[in-house]
């Protein structure tokens, strides 16, 4: 089983990359935004939980996020991987996602990371801005802010990935073809590792 943690600043191009690798490598994309607004949707006990919490300005605790992916998880047992998309976010949660997919004796592969120097990022989104009318991808100190904001915040997954060799880097710049086949080689390279744990089937 394939099991990625996906990174890339606003404007580095995770969207379009996530959705060619999902596409090559038949994998389940799990946003945990999708997943919330799901459940919410559905009405399950931990949506109206996680509603509950949101409805109170309340941040919702890992735990349920945590049992919400465990629930997609066992929806699908027979998938050939995942890509995690706005999970984890801080070493608690990597720390956490271990654990339970431990418990099912799998695990993650590799953490993949799109890198664009801060410079380009910002060009980049002031243009988005002016094809989308985005009024945060329109001003430069919105989008410096949001840039630090996720260098500050994924910079202890980096280290904590690092220390378990499965931190990748890749640089976010070339055609979106380049950039493609470099993200693919790395997946490649990491996956072809036999006594990886990541390739067995979820267990029940």
């Amino acid at each position: 089983m394939l099991n990625i943690v996906l990174f890339g600043p606003p404007g580095a191009g995770k969207g379009t990359q996530s959705e060619k690798l999902i596409a090559k490598y038949q994998l389940i994309h799990l946003s945990t935004g999708d997943i919330l607004r799901g459940e919410i949707a559905a009405g399950t006990a931990l949506g109206l939980e996680a509603k509950k919490l949101m409805d109170a300005g309340t941040l919702v605790p890992d735990g349920v996020v945590i049992g919400m992916i465990n629930s997609k998880l066992d929806q699908n047992k027979s998938s050939k991987g995942f890509i995690f998309d706005g999970f984890p976010r801080t070493a608690a949660q990597a720390r956490a996602l271990d654990k339970l997919l431990a418990d099912k004796n799998t695990a993650i592969t590799l953490m993949l990371a799109l890198e664009v120097d801060d410079e380009e990022l910002t060009k980049r989104l002031l243009l988005r801005g002016k094809a989308s009318g985005r009024a945060d991808d329109q001003n430069q100190d919105i989008i410096r802010n949001r840039i630090k904001e996720y260098n500050n915040k994924t910079a202890p997954l980096k280290n904590y990935y690092t220390e378990q060799a499965k931190f990748q880097s890749v640089q976010g710049v070339g055609t979106i073809d380049e950039i493609f086949e470099n993200l693919c080689g790395k997946i490649n390279i990491s996956s072809n590792l036999g006594s990886n744990p990541s390739h067995k089937v979820l267990d029940n």
